[in-house]
């Protein structure tokens, strides 16, 4: 099937585009013309789930939170690769096989790794 694609075929896509972003910006204009305007001090003061609002917001946090957020969605996206490859099992053959295993191998390689140097050990 030999098919070119002109500029013009890209033409719905671009007035579809341009219509969503064209209403996301008139909703946003439109519903800060009308909406009200009614400022106080109880309004305008920070609001968290109920709770009183306590210290600075800007203290510093320790990096372990952003290592372990980081090797979850690491770890978590090998999901991502794990469930074609298990629809697909039967039709990949042995070298499928093969491939998963030298992946699933190399991911193990990398969490032993990160039990060793003690990443996942809060303190």
């Amino acid at each position: 099937m030999n098919t070119t694609y002109v500029p013009a075929d890209y033409l719905p896509i671009l007035i579809q585009m341009g219509l969503a972003l064209g209403f996301i910006v008139t909703t946003m204009l439109v519903t800060h013309a009308i909406g009200p305007k009614r400022h106080s001090v109880k309004k305008d003061d920070p609001f968290e789930c109920g709770i009183p609002v306590q210290g600075d917001a800007r203290t510093p946090i320790s990096i372990k939170y952003f290592l372990i957020a980081i090797l979850f969605v690491l770890f978590d996206v090998e999901v991502i690769f794990l469930y074609p490859w298990a629809v697909n099992f039967k039709g990949l053959g042995m070298t499928g096989f093969i491939e998963m295993v030298l992946f699933m191998g190399l991911l193990l390689a990398g969490f032993f790794y990160i039990i060793r140097k003690g990443v996942l050990k809060w303190e």
